[in-house]
């Protein structure tokens, strides 16, 4: 019952002890109780249990009874990281038991030394077990040990294996009223999901499984570690650490598990590691080190060694030593048959590469490239990198490229498989090194035409095709609608200046819910095999047009100017300049939006000047009198270009990615599409421009007031020919896809436009902050913008500053003037704001503007 019900099973044991059983009933109620404390509470409390039951057994004069009390002892001596005790006990077990106990002994024998990392070992038992199970039809028992035997295959990487006895497992549960284990199998197969490559199904299984264990009310921390991995594969490396660090928590304040406690500290080592966080990383894996050794789980230390060393080499520490004990590593999980191998081994070759000790680099490397040929996609991709760095040492740049073209591939297969425009984003933070290594050998090689190509193989390639429609879900569009409501009640409070807590807690809940669902779509858009053609995009642009695309590699801007048949490569500054001028610019836009700032400007148009140096260098010399399209790194995307010298008065736009810029020229406009204006609550001049633009566009929707709510605008967007939106915008850093314009019944978000069968042919977002983006993964991009552009969108007019109210309307009215005489966005732009007062506030106004795509 411990496991069908367990607290019932909890009370009806502590009845037993009350009610002056017999040795042998007293035995089994202290055993129930001791699981429970051991699985879910204080592991002191389950020890003096569990040690009460063996004594009880012993008394009864029950062999079996003894047996089965020695193994559950076992199992909690293991779990308390007294590992030789345990041991000890379940041998006893094994001893003492006969047939079908000894069977059910032999089971948690297999079970501790998994937990230990004795896999092999592990296996040994529960084959020897499964037969005798199977035989005394114990269906519960079998399912169990099919589970345990299966988990095992998937920490040796054998996929198949453990997918066969999932399957067998999952028949034999459903005949089973156990309910805990029911959900620790969904839990597993989430885990193999997660292992086989399928994120978005492993992000669902888990979820699934934390709901069945939130019925039972018993704690998780082995789902906890199972989906910081899942995080961590996904690119959430940040949730990862939250969620490790919060279970180590609520582990300490029951006194629970020493061992789920060390796999928790490796977690949050991992997942400090990867969201950049070193000397977090550093702390949490040596902790775990320690209580591994302590508990003499030498494959579970020897995994928490490999973080601890990557977590040294991230905080800039190298040496001869760190090599030596990196192949050692290596070599030890390589005797383990770990998967993890090949990741110590492309650690070992790197650094062995960076002290020049060519021999021993390419035998780690050698070693590590072996995977590139199978197993799941980012195991192939380390084989990959390994491989390029090889060709890298060897001098060959062909050898480098093409290793990097394979590795990139397999990652674009993979990134296809999941549904969420956020998890393919950050899923390109894994490809980062293969496109680093790809970009030096271009550049090496003396061809900007190359070095282009390489550049795009990784730019915005989260926006090369739309994301996965959400599917029609009541329950997300329940959370969507509630979320709406439940926000605008929130946003009404504090404006009132009278927060409610209990509103704030229930919107964070929703976005919870609706990120999980969304976060669970499979890829429904397989790879178009789509690669970057630079004659095709050299054709599109002509002899007027220039593209100015930039690169960074080792920290330093490299301008390449396209146009006129040709790619020419400039040097421009060090990326780090450029940020933090742009962060003064951003700071100065802000003060001129306010009247009385006036002072400011030549501040603002000096650090304009600057960045154009770091940014564009020789080039703003040959940029020539056309139109200039100009593809930053996602993180200078904020930078407000029109404010360049060289840029100031020309016919400007901005795209994520040379192709999305193609992508965009190509869209052909919706036939019959219409005008729709729409203007959302609380602004300071009421939306002023949009009755002016209602006359100009006769037969246009007008949506404001209360027909400006989020279903009715999102009914009239689809396919519409131009979009006006005059609304409040919110850019959210912490959760981008929330980022939103205020409707009249609550806030417009990112997600909300992903249902769109065909987003807006040209928008314009009279809002502030609409064109702010968070920069995830290698070099993606998450916001409004460009959540628009794979939708069918081909050109957004957004604001990368707060921006006056009152100054926007001019703006605005003189763009639409252009716009009616047949000038795409970019020219009205630039028409627009030469139209505008030569003030400082209605300048700051302009620049603040920009125009994204082609249309």
């Amino acid at each position: 019952m411990v496991f069908a019900a367990p607290n019932d099973a909890l009370a009806r044991a502590e009845g037993v002890l009350g009610a002056d059983p017999s040795p042998w009933h007293a035995s089994v109620a202290h055993q129930v109780i001791g699981i429970w404390q051991r699985d879910w509470g204080d592991m002191r409390i389950a020890l003096y249990h569990l040690r009460r039951a063996r004594d009880l057994a012993a008394r009864a004069d029950s062999a079996d009874r003894e047996a089965d009390a020695l193994a559950a002892l076992g199992v909690a001596l293991v779990h308390a990281g007294r590992t030789q005790q345990g041991l000890a006990a379940l041998e006893r077990g094994v001893a003492r038991g006969s047939g079908h106990t000894r069977a059910r002994v032999l089971f948690r024998r297999a079970y501790a030394r998994w937990v230990l990392g004795h896999h092999r070992e592990a296996l040994e038992d529960v084959r020897r077990a499964i037969p005798v199970l199977r035989q005394a039809e114990d269906v519960i028992w079998t399912a169990r040990a099919l589970t345990l035997r299966a988990t095992v295959h998937l920490a040796l990487g054998a996929m198949d294996r453990a997918d066969a006895d999932f399957t067998a497992a999952e028949a034999l549960w459903g005949t089973t009223g156990q309910e805990h284990d029911k959900a620790d199998a969904v839990e597993s197969r989430g885990l193999a999901a997660y292992r086989s490559g399928d994120i978005p199904a492993a992000l669902r299984l888990l979820d699934e499984a934390e709901e069945r264990y939130a019925k039972l009310g018993t704690p998780t921390f082995m789902l906890n570690i199972r989906r910081c991995e899942v995080l961590m594969a996904a690119g959430l490396a940040p949730e990862a650490l939250a969620e490790a660090d919060a279970a180590i928590s609520v582990l300490d304040g029951i006194g629970g598990q020493s061992t789920r406690k060390a796999e928790l500290l490796l977690a949050a080592a991992r997942a400090a590691r990867l969201a950049g966080e070193a000397h977090t990383a550093i702390a949490r894996a040596d902790m775990a080190v320690r209580l591994f050794a302590g508990q003499r789980r030498m494959w579970w230390e020897t995994h928490a060694r490999l973080v601890l060393i990557e977590a040294r080499v991230a905080a800039g520490r190298s040496s001869g030593r760190l090599v030596a004990d990196t192949a050692a590593v290596a070599e030890r999980l390589a005797s383990f048959g770990a998967p993890a191998a090949p990741e110590a081994s492309l650690l070992a070759g790197r650094m062995a590469l960076t002290l020049g000790w060519r021999a021993d680099a390419e035998q780690h490397l050698a070693v590590a490239a072996r995977s590139r040929r199978s197993g799941p996609p980012l195991a192939r991709m380390t084989g990959w990198a390994a491989q390029a760095l090889r060709a890298q040492a060897a001098g060959s740049g062909r050898g480098v490229l093409e290793a990097c073209r394979r590795g990139l591939d397999v990652l674009d297969a993979h990134r296809m498989t999941l549904g969420a425009s956020e998890l393919r984003a950050r899923a390109t933070a894994q490809g980062a090194e293969l496109a680093t290594l790809a970009q030096r050998a271009s550049l090496d090689s003396g061809s900007p035409r190359r070095l282009l190509v390489w550049s795009e193989r990784w730019r915005a390639t989260a926006l090369s095709t739309p994301p996965t429609r959400p599917p029609a879900d009541p329950e997300l569009q329940s959370d969507l609608t509630a979320f709406r409501e439940i926000a605008a009640r929130a946003e009404e409070a504090r404006s009132e200046a009278r927060p409610v807590p209990v509103l704030e807690r229930e919107q964070r809940r929703l976005e919870r819910e609706i990120r999980s669902r969304t976060l669970h779509m499979r890829g429904d858009t397989p790879g178009d095999g789509y690669r970057f053609d630079p004659g095709r995009l050299l054709q599109r642009l002509g002899d007027e047009v220039r593209l100015v695309e930039l690169a960074v590699l080792d920290g330093r801007v490299q301008v390449l100017l396209c146009g006129r048949g040709r790619v020419r490569r400039y040097e421009g500054g060090l990326l780090a300049e450029a940020e933090t001028e742009a962060e003064h610019v951003q700071a100065g836009l802000r003060r001129l939006a306010h009247p009385g700032a006036e002072g400011r400007l030549p501040v603002v148009e000096a650090a304009g000047r600057r960045l154009e140096e770091l940014l564009l260098g020789a080039a703003a010399a040959h940029l020539g009198e056309g139109p200039v399209v100009v593809v930053p790194p996602a993180r200078l995307h904020r930078v407000p270009w029109a404010l360049l010298p060289s840029l100031r008065d020309r016919v400007l736009s901005v795209s994520p990615s040379a192709s999305s810029w193609l992508r965009a020229r190509e869209t052909e406009p919706p036939p019959g599409g219409r005008p729709v204006l729409v203007r959302g609550p609380g602004l300071a001049t009421g939306g002023a421009e949009v009755p002016h633009l209602a006359g100009r566009y006769g037969g246009a929707v007008v949506l404001e007031h209360a027909d400006a709510r989020v279903p009715r605008v999102l009914e009239e967007l689809d396919g519409a020919a131009l979009a006006h939106i005059a609304a409040h915008g919110t850019f959210r850093a912490d959760s981008p896809l929330f980022s939103s314009l205020r409707m009249a019944d609550g806030p417009l978000i990112v997600h909300d436009f992903e249902r769109l069968d065909r987003s807006p042919y040209r928008i314009i977002l009279s809002c502030c902050d609409t064109a702010r983006f968070a920069s995830v993964g290698a070099d993606e991009l998450l916001g409004l913008v460009t959540a628009l552009l794979p939708l069918g969108t081909a050109g957004v007019v957004a604001c990368t500053a707060p921006v006056n109210d009152a100054a926007v309307v001019p703006l605005m009215l003189a763009l639409h003037k252009g716009l009616s005489e047949g000038l795409s966005l970019a020219e009205g732009l630039r028409d627009a704001r030469a139209a505008l007062p030569g003030d400082a506030l209605h300048q700051a106004t302009g620049w603040a503007f920009s125009a994204f795509g082609a249309a």
